[in-house]
């Protein structure tokens, strides 16, 4: 396989994927508002969908190599690529919703995983240090930083909990196309991989598990599982290498808004 080229943005294109970024972040609050049990992740396609089309933009995922969806939802031991559909969320289920926005030419992909009810305090802290692992990776971009560097953060926190971390699912640049090179894995050495430059932008997002990290593909050729059927969790932002370290192009503000409104646990 060739060298992948990696795309450098210039503040014009940036300033796309941050709109964009303001658009995704209000549409998983529109979703953040009707998580509740007895809802089907069907319903909670449709509120992103709607609410991404009013705006102006497109759905990133919808027919992306097939996906027939706008949202990847993704239940408990679901990793990533649940499809929505008719099943109904349950009081202590965790459910990540990935979701991208394209308009103006880029796309923006950003993910967050939600409680519904009472969750098992031990799911509850998955959730919590792989939140937390994703800002460990994002601290490592600045110029001259490797991906490796990134990749090694978010190992080293979520394997020091005892954590699986997915290997077969990875960040990737994010631009004119929602997958670009580099990947960035969420396991690595620290010095490896390639440089990080201003005006790359990439995908950062652990998938983490509360088992061990080996996972499945269900019979529909989306849906990733994890083998031994313990929760997972997802958290992803688009984020800038700037000319002195990074800069979040996507955002978790609206959705925590939301949570706090609801008097629900902020992690």
């Amino acid at each position: 396989m060739g060298k992948k080229v990696i795309y450098l943005k210039s503040p014009e294109d940036v300033e796309v994927i941050k709109q964009n970024g303001i658009i995704l972040g209000k549409a998983q609050a529109e979703v953040a508002k009707k998580i509740a049990p007895g809802i089907t992740t069907r319903a909670l396609d449709k509120v992103a969908e709607e609410f991404i089309l009013d705006n102006g933009g497109k759905p990133s995922f919808k027919n992306y190599n097939g996906f027939p969806a706008t949202l990847c939802i993704s239940v408990n031991e679901v990793v990533v690529h649940g499809i929505p559909g008719g099943r109904e969320l349950k009081d202590g289920d965790v459910v990540s919703i990935d979701c991208g926005v394209y308009k103006g030419g880029y796309h923006a992909d950003s993910a967050y995983t939600y409680m519904v009810g009472e969750v098992k305090s031990e799911v509850v802290e998955l959730l919590r240090v792989t939140k937390q692992s994703l800002y460990e990776g994002i601290k490592q971009v600045k110029p001259g930083n490797r991906i490796g560097d990134v990749s090694y953060a978010i190992q080293s926190l979520t394997e020091g909990h005892n954590y699986g971390v997915v290997r077969e699912l990875v960040g990737h640049g994010v631009g004119k196309f929602l997958h670009e090179a580099p990947e960035v894995p969420n396991f690595g050495k620290r010095g490896n991989g390639p440089r990080l430059q201003a005006g790359m932008v990439i995908a950062i997002e652990p998938m983490i598990t509360l088992g061990k990290r080996f996972v499945v593909q269900e019979n529909d050729n989306w849906t990733i599982r994890t083998e031994d059927r313990k929760a997972a969790a997802h958290f992803e932002h688009t984020v800038l290498v700037s000319k002195t370290g990074y800069e979040i192009l996507t955002t978790f503000e609206f959705i925590e808004e939301v949570l706090e409104q609801n008097n629900l646990v902020v992690l």
